[in-house]
């Protein structure tokens, strides 16, 4: 697995700037043994496949963040130093090679942005033995010895923006539609009960596997059963491919979606003529005009400049994940307990442990090829 040199763009180490390299097999040239002076994370994340659109912002969220905090003195006096590994669904080696590079002294953290799947193989390779921060949203439960999850669960995003869609878009009869795997099939069993208990009807469930771009016996079945709406779980490409037919086959004006992995790089593929009616319930939106994300804002587009990647909630997360993975080496280096830990993200968040993680969100509307956010929950 490895960056193209093509994919880092700017993000070149340069002075004062995040010593960052491409997560290569053992037998490269880079050395995976541990410098005193460097506190190394693996920084797993998309970038080829169905997933990949996410990569560029994600890899340019959490440099920034590994910036800020060696500009500030490093970790103790070690320069933070990030290594990028190709976290793809189709990548079908990665717990080996977590196994191998933690094996070998290479990585000292794990902070991941990536799919639930992925992060099985991941906590498969680390077996607890260094911190594994996973920045994505997920389908909550995850206990696994010193994973941190900080990602949106369907309890606190799903569960208020179906309510509200019920009670005031009277959104009552419901499609779910899902890519065939453990976050989609969670999320939707949960979602099944917020549905109910805002008086509303689940009519059926379909998932596609990841990547097949394969969706018109589903949108068929939408057109039959004139659903009020959708929730997507679909990821990506597929998100991509799923909305774009959606809106070309005239169900837009009709049918509401809802979805918690539409970001705005999604929003631009999809097009704004496809997006009617499309609603997405997350953590952090571009827009958002709040003190912490307009500060946020102003540094990474001096950093990255006119052609940096679209700014996203899963992009910002690994952001979030850096600063994070910071906070827990100072909590261990100045022995105090972990609990509760606030660091310095763009949002505010406190972890407690993975069940009890502060954060807000939000419901916004498509509107073009922007999100208007419409409402807390």
């Amino acid at each position: 697995m490895f960056l193209p040199s093509s994919a880092l763009g700017t993000l070149g180490a340069r002075h004062r700037r995040a010593s960052l390299s491409a997560g290569f097999g053992l037998g490269s040239a880079i050395p995976w043994r541990r410098r005193a002076d460097q506190y190394s994370i693996g920084l797993f994340v998309p970038m080829s496949g169905v997933a990949g659109i996410w990569g560029p912002s994600a890899i340019a969220c959490a440099t920034l963040a590994a910036e800020e905090i060696n500009r500030a003195g490093g970790l103790y006096g070690r320069e933070l130093h990030l290594k990028c590994f190709n976290a793809s669904d189709e990548v079908d080696d990665l717990t080996e090679t977590t196994r191998e590079v933690i094996d070998a002294g290479g990585i000292e953290a794990i902070v991941g942005m990536h799919t639930s799947s992925v992060r099985r193989a991941v906590i498969a390779g680390c077996e607890g033995r260094v911190p594994y921060v996973y920045t994505a949203l997920h389908e909550g439960g995850e206990r696994s010895p010193g994973v941190f999850a900080l990602g949106e669960t369907p309890e606190r995003q799903l569960r208020p923006a179906i309510e509200i869609l019920v009670r005031e878009w009277s959104a009552r009869r419901w499609m779910f539609i899902g890519n065939d795997y453990e976050w989609p099939w969670i999320s939707h069993r949960l979602s099944r009960g917020y549905v109910g208990g805002a008086g509303g009807d689940v009519l059926e469930e379909h998932y596609v596997a990841l990547g097949s771009g394969e969706f018109d016996d589903v949108l068929q079945r939408v057109a039959d059963l004139k659903p009020d709406a959708v929730l997507l779980s679909l990821v990506g490409q597929d998100a991509i491919d799923f909305n774009r037919a959606f809106g070309e086959a005239g169900l837009g004006p009709r049918v509401l979606r809802l979805s918690c992995a539409i970001e705005e790089n999604i929003l631009l593929a999809i097009g704004a003529s496809n997006t009617e009616n499309l609603f997405v319930s997350s953590g952090y939106f571009g827009a958002l005009s709040d003190d912490g994300n307009m500060s946020f804002k102003e540094r990474y587009h001096q950093r990255f400049g006119p052609r940096a990647p679209t700014l996203n909630s899963l992009g910002q997360s690994t952001y979030e994940g850096i600063r994070f993975a910071a906070a827990l080496v100072r909590r261990a280096l100045e022995a105090r307990s972990p609990c509760p830990l606030d660091f310095d993200g763009v949002r505010g968040i406190t972890w407690t442990d993975n069940a009890h993680v502060g954060y807000p969100v939000h419901l916004a509307r498509a509107d073009g090829h922007a999100f208007q956010v419409v409402k807390s929950l």
